[in-house]
């Protein structure tokens, strides 16, 4: 059976660039990290993006914050392998990082907890590595994961029932961003996109009352795709609680 020179041409490219798509994906990114100090190691409670407790005990207290990697907000709860380039103190593989703040100097993609930034250590070899205060670095984005736990619905500490309403999503699995949200308008029967306020925080004046409706736009590599939860907040919502929405992303 013969077959078409073109036939051959894409065949030949398949072959030739397949490998190097499939590299891309697994690309590190050289740069540099450093760390910030808490008493306990752990992140701060006072993070850009909004997530209160959540930014300094998720991931096991592994966090950081970014400043390109930020992307106003869009950033928040991404999650980054990374490891540093020492090979007599660092770890091979690293640890993977959870966005939780905006911070940046001294030419770093990344300021550590020191929980994480030990983390990067060889056993025995945190307190060299911390001695050099800043270290040369490689990243890549990898997926959030999870296990067992669905995406929460937080009600910022800001809101106040029932005039204004401030939302955070915690718990996010995979390799997507939020980057719209929605309210179902039950008096006009239309949804009405909430204002990105600061970090991952979306709020909206004189929500609809009753149980609140929620999509989101989803954007990764796989494009952009909406979410649609109904009634997934209960009609007397209060600030500070997380609500289940019985929901997660692909990883």
């Amino acid at each position: 059976m013969r077959f078409p020179l073109s036939h051959y041409c894409c065949f030949l490219c398949v072959i030739v660039l397949l490998p190097v798509l499939c590299k891309c994906e697994d690309t590190f990114t050289y740069s540099r990290a450093t760390y910030y100090g808490t008493p306990d190691g752990l992140g701060t409670p006072t993070g850009a993006c909004g997530f209160g407790e959540y930014g300094r005990n998720v991931n096991g207290g592994k966090v950081g914050a970014v400043s390109r990697l930020y992307r106003d907000g869009t950033g928040c709860g991404a999650c980054y392998q990374v490891r540093c380039k020492m090979p007599n103190l660092c770890a091979d593989v690293g640890m993977k990082v959870v966005v939780t703040d905006h911070g940046g100097g001294d030419d770093t993609d990344f300021i550590l907890s020191r929980r994480g930034f030990s983390m990067l250590a060889r056993p025995n070899k945190a307190a060299d590595l911390f001695a050099y205060g800043v270290v040369g670095i490689e990243y890549r984005r990898v997926p959030c994961q999870y296990p067992g736990s669905n995406i929460f619905f937080k009600v910022h500490e800001n809101s106040r029932f029932p005039d204004y309403l401030a939302l955070v999503m915690l718990y996010q699995a995979g390799l997507s961003d939020i980057t719209a949200v929605d309210i179902w308008q039950e008096d006009s029967q239309a949804w009405k996109g909430m204002r990105k306020s600061y970090g991952a925080v979306w709020d909206m004046a004189n929500p609809t009352k009753g149980p609140v409706s929620l999509r989101f736009q989803v954007s990764g590599r796989r494009g952009q795709k909406w979410v649609q939860l109904m009634n997934v907040i209960p009609s007397d919502w209060k600030p500070g609680v997380a609500y289940d929405s019985n929901f997660q992303l692909d990883h």
